[in-house]
């Protein structure tokens, strides 16, 4: 039998610059309107599920690693990110979230075991995730509690956490590094890549297009570096956990080796040219 989607308000407005969904009619995007984002240059303009359906969009799931797969559309919504079904013994977790979401790419999500929980590395990838937990039955909807105001459709599926660190099943953790946003959150998942464990990062730590590195910004498209400090402590807090495998924001940025190392010199790197004083 084909997956039907629960009811879902298809006509909430979704900003077509950022991707993020909110509750009720809005003149302006705050996510967009802050500095770390931006207005797109013909203004503000605004989209809904309903309008992306009847426009052709479709999901598109592609592998990205082992027990790791691309989730997103085509054509391209937003800034093009892509979330990650990540495949573990202890349930899916769906890392970041995208606009758009019909019958047919819930249903694939399905076949490949649904979602147990969602978690959100920042604002900037909120998109329509309460529609994605109530198509998996209400998951609950991890989201650093720092980034709290961000929230521009509130739900009780939405579980705000706080402190640098949270486990969210056997393997599991939640690490707040803060760059970016102050809620900022990558995911570690210990059993990733055989066993040699994987980070899911987002943007928070950002895979460049060699993918040998990634960078720190506190925005990416205004090119605003973030603060030293704001890497040093994000540095600190990964000290604990190993890891082979970077999964950035983007379809098929990925660190796919030594990743550990590969943070560790990106940040010496970034920092020497952030702090160099000469």
């Amino acid at each position: 039998m084909p997956f039907r989607l629960p009811d879902l308000d298809l006509d909430l407005p979704i900003c077509l610059t950022c991707g993020v969904q909110y509750a009720a009619a809005q003149v302006d995007c705050p996510v967009c309107e802050d500095e770390r984002q931006y207005v797109g240059w013909e203004g503000q303009r605004w989209t809904s599920l309903a309008r992306l359906r009847a426009d052709g969009y479709h999901g598109v799931l592609r592998p990205e690693g082992e027990r790791v797969t691309g989730v997103g559309a085509e054509p391209k919504i937003s800034i093009g990110q892509r979330a990650l079904l990540v495949q573990t013994d202890a349930g899916n977790i769906l890392w970041d979230c995208v606009p758009f979401l019909d019958d047919d790419l819930a249903g694939r999500i399905a076949e490949l075991g649904g979602v147990t929980a969602i978690a959100i590395s920042h604002p900037h990838f909120y998109g329509a995730m309460i529609d994605w937990s109530r198509a998996f039955g209400g998951a609950p909807i991890y989201i650093h509690a720092a980034d709290a105001d961000w929230l521009g459709r509130p739900d009780d599926a939405v579980e705000l956490w706080s402190g640098d660190a949270l486990t969210i099943g056997d393997g599991l953790t939640l690490i707040n590094g803060g760059v970016h946003f102050a809620g900022g959150t990558v995911l570690h998942w210990a059993q990733g890549e055989d066993g040699q464990g994987a980070l899911f990062s987002g943007d928070i730590l950002q895979v460049v297009l060699d993918r040998r590195w990634v960078s720190f910004m506190y925005s990416y498209p205004n090119y605003i570096p973030e603060r030293p400090s704001v890497v040093r402590r994000a540095l600190e807090l990964l000290e604990p956990f190993d890891f082979d495998a970077v999964y950035g924001a983007f379809w098929q940025t990925v660190v796919r080796a030594d990743g550990r190392a590969a943070v560790r010199r990106s940040a010496e790197r970034y920092l020497h040219f952030v702090t160099d004083t000469r």
